[in-house]
């Protein structure tokens, strides 16, 4: 598992790659293994808790396959002792449902590290595809 922080997040990056193929091993090892872990992605509301995290992110990699070619734009790092937060934008390409044709995806990930056992381990992680401004319209109240 990753030493650093630097370690952690290529493992992230990584990890991108690999669930853009239809693997989410690499997520899956990255989370820490306790019950105030969470995940928010585009396919549905917050899991929360390690099981739940586990099985979203395996029902997240159904949806991609003969994905790869990844890349990162990083906005903002905040960084402590133990606690660090990862704001960027990710970008690849997957084929994604059943779709025969590759797409370009494109997402704003927070991702939030923590020192676990001595290793940093992903304790959150949120993305969602909105990379553009949207019209005012299109922003649902809630």
């Amino acid at each position: 598992m990753p030493a650093t922080l630097d370690e952690a997040i290529e493992q992230s990056h990584s990890a991108l790659a690999a669930i853009l193929a239809g693997d989410p091993s690499v997520y899956q090892r990255l989370f820490a293994d306790r019950e105030n872990v969470t995940l928010g992605n585009p396919f549905g509301p917050f899991a929360s808790g390690s099981a739940k995290v586990m099985s979203t992110l395996a029902n997240a990699a159904t949806r991609y396959r003969a994905g790869g070619d990844v890349s990162f734009e990083l906005v903002a790092k905040y960084v402590s002792d133990t606690l660090a937060v990862v704001v960027e934008f990710e970008r690849g390409r997957a084929k994604v449902g059943g779709a025969d044709e590759i797409a370009n995806i494109a997402a704003r990930t927070t991702s939030v590290f923590e020192i676990v056992a001595g290793e940093w381990r992903l304790v959150h992680r949120h993305t969602d595809p909105i990379t553009t401004p949207r019209e005012s319209s299109s922003v649902i109240a809630r």
